[in-house]
């Protein structure tokens, strides 16, 4: 995957929010959206004036925006100095790693034992929108796509706020599930693996579910020492 342009600052053109909902959350999702995808690679300078005029707001917005980001370790803010996008941090990747994997493992081994026969099939859709943007090489929608799958699984178990939780927690792992994701075959490797999890649960086999999955999200990890190589300006630890 070629390196995204370093040290840029976000576009000037104005991003229309919507005005029935409140503009920090708004301003947080998109800045978010934009650090986890590598649209704002590790090192991009963020300023607030820019990014006030660039979502026509004030700078409380903008500011509460960064807050919630830096909480999350996704900025780093320098007192009267600048604010920029964090490397990306290995052992909060592997933090967050830990806590995904320990909580879709009890998820899919639920499922398998117990599920609505109408889960597999919005599975097996969102999987077929996976493998048409796969073949596209759109890496972004397949990501939103992967979102999707696993948010699935979290609802059919009554999971929704751990579903929140997790993908607070998952910024840095995010980050390097996309450095990993243009790698020749991993887009296909992840729609092969999805639907071997969604034959395990629709078969009742609880314990190859779990294998499988287990397999599904320790791949990224397994690579790191390739990212690391690739993009050493990008992480730190």
């Amino acid at each position: 995957m070629p390196a995204p342009s370093s040290r840029r600052a976000p576009a000037a053109t104005i991003e229309r929010l919507d005005r029935d909902r409140q503009a920090a959350p708004q301003v947080y999702e998109r800045l978010r959206n934009q650090i986890v995808s590598l649209g704002l690679p590790p090192g991009s300078p963020l300023s607030r004036l820019a990014l006030a005029q660039q979502f026509g707001v004030s700078s409380t917005p903008v500011r509460d925006a960064l807050m919630r980001l830096e909480a999350e370790g996704l900025v780093d803010v320098f007192p009267q100095h600048a604010t920029v996008v964090s490397q990306i941090d290995v052992s909060l990747a592997q933090q967050a790693h830990f806590l995904r994997l320990s909580l879709e493992l009890e998820i899919v081994r639920t499922l398998a034992l117990d599920h609505d026969d109408a889960l597999i099939d919005r599975l097996l859709d969102t999987i077929a929108l996976q493998r048409q943007h796969a073949k596209a090489d759109d890496f972004e929608s397949f990501s939103f796509a992967d979102n999707i799958f696993h948010q699935h699984l979290y609802d059919a178990t009554d999971n929704r706020e751990l579903w929140k939780l997790m993908r607070i927690r998952s910024g840095h792992i995010d980050r390097l599930r996309r450095l990993h994701l243009p790698t020749p075959g991993k887009a296909q490797e992840i729609v092969s693996l999805h639907r071997l999890i969604v034959k395990a649960i629709a078969e009742r086999k609880p314990d190859e579910a779990q294998a499988r999955l287990r397999k599904h999200l320790s791949g990224t990890l397994d690579y790191l020492e390739h990212i690391r190589k690739q993009f050493p300006q990008y992480l730190q630890g």
